[in-house]
């Protein structure tokens, strides 16, 4: 559920290039409403492929560029949702609706012919990939991570309840003044939101990261789904929880969360205790954007478990 007007418009964004570029495809690709950007590093690699889902709502897929030299053995795909990054804007909210969302990986599986899959869905991603992973034809998904998830908006305004409560005391009046004002948009509560950010969604020294220069999120779909701030939620998620059917999710299931992560670590061993086969991973000295935070490490979590999954296969 990570803020793109935040992280992208201002770049925050990490970027590490060790290697040549990879291997990489792009094109569009028709959704109910429109057509999507996609990208494929490492298009002919033998390995299962692994989709990633971006977080938000309005955020957009550049992000996960950082991971691009780092997971190699397999063609990474990441996309942007309609309405924001490379993907056409209708600005149709009717489709700002969960059933959409699950459509778009219909769509992107029917046309990339992804028979075989692993899913990682980041912050509001993982909303996503859990919609998918109840709703969707799961058929062919070998396991899916979730990387931050929101999975209960109650549950995540606990947790950010609770991290605030840890803030200095003059940044908690200031926020809960404005709050209980609707001043959004005053200084002192940009300035106090800043604040909360820099413990709780990322954790590192910013970088750049060259896949997002010009790349622009929606701040419109993120305020009309979600709310003015990451603790703030007033739109359409507002009642969002799938706590009561967790459950149903069968397949290999791992939670990545950041050490200070806004999704905080005792939340997703919560939620992975209602799963009957997922674990959790903590990115030590991460916050909720631990692929910017650290790439290297988030990827090695990633390749670690995605290869155990597929040895036990």
């Amino acid at each position: 559920m990570n803020r793109i007007l935040l992280a992208a418009a201002l770049g925050f964004w990490v970027g590490c290039s060790k290697e040549a570029p990879r291997e990489k495809t792009s094109g569009m690709i028709d959704v109910p409403g429109g057509q999507i950007f996609y990208e494929i590093t490492n298009p002919d690699s033998d390995g299962i492929p692994l989709l990633l889902i971006h977080g938000g709502p309005g955020s957009t897929s550049c992000y996960f560029g950082l991971l691009d030299d780092l997971i190699t053995n397999r063609p990474v795909i990441r996309y942007d949702q309609l309405d924001t990054g490379k993907s056409d804007r209708p600005g149709d909210r009717s489709r700002w609706v969960l059933p959409h969302f699950v459509e778009e990986i219909e769509a992107i599986r029917a046309t990339l012919n992804l028979d075989e899959l692993h899913i990682l869905g980041s912050s509001w991603g993982g909303t996503v990939a859990a919609e998918y992973g109840l709703e969707g034809n799961m058929e062919g998904v070998q396991s899916i991570i979730f990387a931050g998830p929101l999975l209960s908006t109650p549950k995540w305004m606990e947790d950010a309840q609770i991290l605030i409560s840890q803030m200095p005391i003059e940044l908690q009046e200031t926020i809960r003044t404005h709050e209980s004002a609707g001043t959004y948009t005053d200084p002192a509560y940009v300035a106090a939101t800043d604040s909360f950010y820099a413990r709780y969604l990322y954790h590192q020294p910013q970088k750049e990261v060259p896949e997002c220069a010009g790349v622009d999120g929606n701040s419109e779909m993120y305020n009309y789904m979600w709310g003015p701030t990451e603790f703030t939620a007033t739109g359409t998620l507002l009642a969002y929880d799938r706590t009561d059917r967790l459950h149903e999710i069968t397949l290999p299931v791992l939670f990545i969360a950041g050490e200070f992560d806004e999704a905080r670590p005792s939340t997703l061993e919560e939620f992975a205790r209602l799963m009957p086969k997922a674990e959790v991973e903590v990115l030590l000295d991460a916050g909720h954007l631990g692929m910017v935070d650290l790439p290297e490490e988030y990827a090695q979590m990633v390749n670690n478990y995605l290869t155990k999954v597929e040895g036990s296969e």
